[in-house]
């Protein structure tokens, strides 16, 4: 039994250093993903504007309207493309359009959802590991072991709550961006299709 205890105790000190090399490489992708975000709304902040006017009253106008103010709207943006494809587009396109560019939307969340999930998760084996050897130095009178171990016990435990914390805003921030432009895709191509359909 002291055999199988020993061993566990050697494996886990054994994963400490690649923790702390994977929570150094989340906390260096959390700070990219602030930049990234802050891209992200200034940009969203662009597309609303632009857009948000056609949309009000959009109801009460024509599709050639529609398609006019959405042409006129000069923004490199894939939601911007993807509206102007639409008006070009039959409707089996226009379908895939629209599903094309919500889940490249969804892809675009992958690191942030990697933060919220692995974050916590290491930077939990992160406190953990340290403690063994934290309480054998206080066992034996060690003092600054013991202290050099809980030390990196509450570092890791920061950098892992940073990044988790990090890929959560970004996570919630983006979601609410893109649900706001596939409603807006999900209603043009409606739009779109119900023209067609009286067209025929």
């Amino acid at each position: 039994m002291k055999f199988l205890s020993d061993a566990m105790f050697w494996l886990s000190n054994g994963l400490l250093v690649p923790v702390i090399i994977g929570l150094l490489y989340l906390f260096v992708r959390s700070v990219f993903l602030l930049g990234t975000l802050f891209g992200t709304w200034i940009r969203h902040n662009k597309i609303k504007r632009s857009f948000a006017p056609i949309m009000e009253g959009a109801d009460e106008k024509s599709i050639d309207q529609l398609k006019q103010e959405v042409t006129k709207i000069d923004l490199p943006a894939g939601f911007v493309v993807t509206a102007k494809r639409l008006f070009t587009s039959d409707e089996a396109t226009a379908n895939l359009l629209v599903s094309e560019y919500e889940l490249t939307s969804e892809n675009k969340l992958g690191m942030a959802k990697i933060l919220v999930k692995f974050g916590p998760i290491l930077g939990l084996m992160g406190t953990l590991i340290p403690m063994g050897p934290a309480l054998v130095g206080l066992s034996t009178g060690d003092i600054a072991n013991m202290a050099y171990n809980m030390q990196v016990a509450f570092a890791t435990t920061v950098l892992g709550l940073f990044s988790s914390a990090i890929g959560f805003v970004a996570t919630h921030m983006m979601r609410q961006y893109n649900h706001r432009c596939l409603i807006w895709l999900d209603y043009l191509n409606d739009r779109i299709s119900e023209e067609s359909s009286k067209g025929e």
